[in-house]
């Protein structure tokens, strides 16, 4: 499979838990679709302390993968919201 591409998307999001509502990540996201993925050289901001969990009420909302030779970060459906 192809890598994504080397030049980052202009649009940021911020993601953060559906539950408490903190925010976990500013990411450089391209597209108009839903957030299935989050490659790691895109995140701008990490507000979170360990990998893939939420650091107000340790609800795991990720997990650690290599997608397409890349380190990314495979998000748990319904557990982030994406302004």
């Amino acid at each position: 499979m192809a890598k994504p591409r080397k030049k980052q998307p202009l649009r940021t999001v911020q993601i953060s838990c559906s539950k408490c509502r903190t925010p976990l990540y500013k990411y450089r996201k391209g597209g108009k679709g839903a957030l299935v993925k989050c490659f790691v050289e895109r995140i701008v901001e990490d507000h979170t302390e360990a990998v893939g969990i939420c650091p107000n009420c340790g609800q795991e909302f990720a997990r650690e993968t290599m997608m397409r030779g890349t380190p990314a970060y495979k998000m748990v459906g319904g557990k982030v919201m994406v302004k």
